[in-house]
């Protein structure tokens, strides 16, 4: 009987006879029991769940289902959990559960599989490695090339720290007579190709080896034997420099003896040399000598020669002046000497005839005389048209005269003068010479500008009496101009100031805006007069007939407070001082720009907006202007007028056309800066 019918009988036992079993059983039975009939229907009893032991009223508790062993309950490879009331199983290392899930009851036929690790995870054991997966577990082995590293030949390289290596059979097998022709490495596999260095020659063995799996080369270095050229041969009258190296390479050289030269057929030094080469043999020497003389000594010009007839080496000559001749170094004699090359020495002396003072030429002066040369020039106002500027003293004591020619000498520029402000022009005197080369060098500085600089030079040809020339110079500047001419290098000078011109107006993207604030932008890029330029943003109401001046001195007025009853200035800004080539600017945002007040724009009020550019340093003025803007509230006429002519006064009224053709041109403007 089992403990369960045992329980079953003592819970039958301890119930009162003549006790109704319904109402006072059940109420005692413990939380994890149950209550139940018994199969005659004559009591009831209380009974355990399942996972728990007990009487079923006082205790129940819970049943360790592992204690059979989790071999027995949960399988192979894997590990029983007792849990309250029940159990659970997992899987040990290695292995998962073939319903996929982390634990399992195997009552639904649940079992611990094999992970194949080598498949799950492909390179787990890296390069040079091959997986072999095992039961739970797997291990590495290295491939053919490759050896362990930090573990045994078959690892598992998460518990290891293992891993394979190529095979490295380090420095190829090479001696002091062998040289590596080639390789591509000292890995497993890896070729080398040897040879014999130079002075040896192959004597046996292979000369190529490989690296094998087991870290070493296939082969050794071949054996090479050092070559020998043995004892040179000797060559008559010649004695041999060496330094009884056999080797190849080694030099010897052979030097003519004393009283001997090499032979006049040969052009080469009094020493030749021999070298041992790569055949074992020295290279033949083509070295004749013979019997050295330096036969009869040169005669020089002016001299008387002392001489016994003797031209074997050591032999000697005395040059000495002639009588109507002196020397030109203060020595009036020299030595010379038969060398062992068979030459006599030269001679330090140099005997010149007496010619006297130096020749005058026609308007040319002596820059520079001895006894034997004089240097000639042209004096000034006269130039060098042809011929050779220096004499010489001959050998004959007679001066050759230098064929220098000099010719007066015309300006070669002249009334210059300067038209159109930019343009030069000249009368011409070529002197003799058809075409005439010009360089106009012209300097350019500014009193408002101190740092600025404009400097340029021009080449110019011209073959032509009258010369005129345009140059690229700028507006309001002080230039001082020169025109060399480079035949005669005769220099004319001029200054010129150049006027101040209608400034360049910016490029500005045309608006109608319908009501106030008006934000606008235009572009600019830098220009020369920045310096002593400002922007000026106008405003202009439309009340009836409007009149704007571009070109007048006056500035419109300017408000500090409330709207302006006429055109007045919003803002205004040096181009000195501006640095970008985008300038965005809202008319009446209520500031201050430039000592202008910014006043805020009228509703219901319609306005033109004008940006005038403003050039001007002391007396000098200009300006232009383009109409920027305009802000609409009522329709107005408006005309602007530039007034171009200086003693033009007051204001050129334009008419409604002429306003609305201007309209229309900068839209047109517009317009093609868009579609480009």
């Amino acid at each position: 009987m089992d403990r369960g019918h045992v329980i079953w009988i003592v819970l039958l036992s301890v119930i009162p006879a003549g006790r109704p079993a319904a109402g006072g059983i059940c109420a005692s039975c413990h939380p994890n029991a149950t209550c139940s009939s018994l199969p005659d229907g004559s009591a009831q009893a209380c009974t355990c769940m399942y996972g728990f032991i007990g009487n079923g009223r006082t205790f129940c508790q819970d049943k360790d289902e592992c204690q059979i062993g989790g071999r027995k309950i949960c399988g192979p490879q894997a590990a029983c959990h007792n849990t309250v009331g029940s159990y659970a199983c997992t899987c040990m290392g290695g292995f998962s559960p073939s319903n996929r899930r982390t634990s399992f009851t195997p009552n639904d036929g649940t079992y611990c599989q094999d992970i194949d690790e080598c498949r799950r995870h492909p390179g787990v054991c890296g390069g040079g490695a091959r997986c072999v997966n095992l039961e739970g577990d797997f291990e590495c082995h290295c491939l053919l090339g490759y050896r362990a590293h930090s573990a045994s030949d078959r690892f598992q390289p998460l518990r290891d720290k293992g891993s394979c290596k190529v095979v490295d059979c380090g420095p190829p097998p090479t001696g002091e007579a062998v040289r590596v022709l080639s390789t591509n490495g000292t890995t497993y596999g890896s070729v080398v190709l040897m040879g014999c260095k130079n002075g040896f020659l192959w004597k046996r063995g292979d000369n190529s080896s490989t690296c094998g799996p087991d870290g070493t080369w296939s082969r050794p270095a071949p054996l090479c034997q050092e070559i020998q050229c043995g004892e040179p041969l000797s060559k008559p009258h010649a004695r041999m420099l060496w330094d009884n190296g056999t080797r190849v390479g080694s030099v010897l050289h052979y030097q003519c003896e004393e009283g001997y030269r090499p032979s006049a057929s040969r052009q080469s030094p009094s020493t030749n040399r021999s070298v041992c080469g790569e055949d074992g043999q020295w290279e033949e020497s083509d070295l004749r000598c013979e019997e050295l003389s330096c036969g009869t000594p040169p005669t020089l010009p002016g001299t008387n020669r002392m001489w016994d007839g003797r031209s074997s080496a050591g032999s000697e000559v005395l040059y000495v002046c002639s009588a109507s001749y002196y020397p030109e170094s203060g020595q009036r004699s020299a030595l010379s000497t038969c060398s062992e090359t068979g030459e006599w020495g030269h001679v330090f002396l140099n005997c010149r005839a007496r010619c006297g003072p130096a020749p005058s030429l026609a308007h040319a002066e002596v820059i520079w005389y001895n006894s034997s040369v004089a240097v000639h020039r042209c004096v000034d106002g006269y130039r060098s048209s042809r011929g050779g500027r220096v004499s010489v003293c001959g050998n004959a004591g007679q001066w050759q005269k230098a064929t220098l020619k000099c010719t007066d000498v015309k300006p070669a520029v002249n009334d210059l003068r300067v038209f159109n402000e930019k343009c030069l022009q000249w009368r011409a005197e070529k002197n003799d010479v058809d075409k005439e080369i010009y360089k106009v060098v012209f300097r350019g500085t500014r009193d408002y500008q101190g740092a600025f600089r404009h400097e340029r030079l021009q080449l110019l040809h011209s073959g032509d009496n009258l010369v005129e020339v345009c140059l690229s110079l700028l507006p309001a500047t002080n230039y001082t101009i020169s025109v060399i001419a480079v035949s005669t290098r005769f220099t004319a000078n001029i200054t010129t100031n150049t006027s101040l011109q209608v400034p360049q107006a910016p490029l500005v993207l045309y608006r109608e805006l319908d009501a106030p604030p008006a934000t606008l932008r235009l572009w600019r890029s830098a220009h020369t007069l920045d310096a002593i330029s400002v922007y000026q943003v106008v405003v202009v109401p439309l009340d009836g007939t409007v009149v704007f001046d571009c070109r007048s001195r006056g500035s419109p007025g300017s408000s500090q407070g409330g709207p302006p009853s006429g055109q007045y200035i919003t803002g205004q800004f040096p181009l000195g001082h501006m640095n970008d080539t985008e300038m965005i600017f809202t008319v009446g945002d209520g500031r201050f720009h430039g000592g202008f007040f910014n006043v805020p724009l009228k509703r219901g009020t319609s306005y033109y907006v004008i940006l005038r550019v403003v050039s001007h340093w002391k007396e000098a003025f200009n300006s232009s202007c383009v109409l920027w803007a305009k802000v609409t509230g009522t329709s107005y006429i408006m005309r602007v007028s530039s007034l171009w002519a200086a003693g033009f006064v007051g204001g050129l009224l334009l008419v409604v056309l002429l306003g609305y053709s201007y309209i229309w041109f900068l839209k047109r403007r517009e317009s093609r800066l868009n579609s480009q």
